[in-house]
């Protein structure tokens, strides 16, 4: 996988997301996460990368479930024509299925969608009260 392929996801990724500063993506050691390239385009996203620390897979444990959930419920129960076509699916898996209906024991058995909603609406309201912390009454 190259630098650039990563680059492109990344960028996908980010359409939906109004605003990626201080988002996590977590990731191996491999060199197409390590290149200055992918590097800088996280950088200009705002993203926070995140490193499994060397020899220790657990650390990447979320994804690896992920990706042999993937393989078991997706890609080893098809045949793509092209890569392509693969790609739309997967897509369509994470992005119509797990993010949205898959519940994962990381986050208290609720989707990523859930989890994403609770968090935004915390955050929120957070904004709401500590904006006026002063209660103003008519005198």
């Amino acid at each position: 996988m190259s630098a650039e392929l990563t680059i492109e996801v990344v960028k996908i990724a980010c359409l939906n997301v109004k605003d990626t500063k201080g988002v996590l993506l977590h990731s191996d050691l491999g060199s197409q996460y390590t290149s200055h390239t992918f590097e800088s385009c996280l950088t200009g996203k705002g993203l926070i990368h995140s490193f499994n620390r060397k020899g220790n897979p657990n650390d990447n444990a979320c994804i690896e479930s992920l990706h042999s959930v993937l393989e078991k419920e997706e890609i080893y129960l098809h045949t793509y024509q092209d890569f392509k076509e693969a790609r739309r699916a997967i897509f369509e898996y994470i992005e119509s299925w797990h993010n949205r209906k898959g519940i994962h024991s990381a986050i208290n058995y609720m989707t990523p969608q859930q989890k994403e909603d609770m968090e935004l609406g915390k955050a929120a309201y957070s904004i709401k009260t500590t904006a006026f912390p002063f209660n103003f009454r008519k005198m």
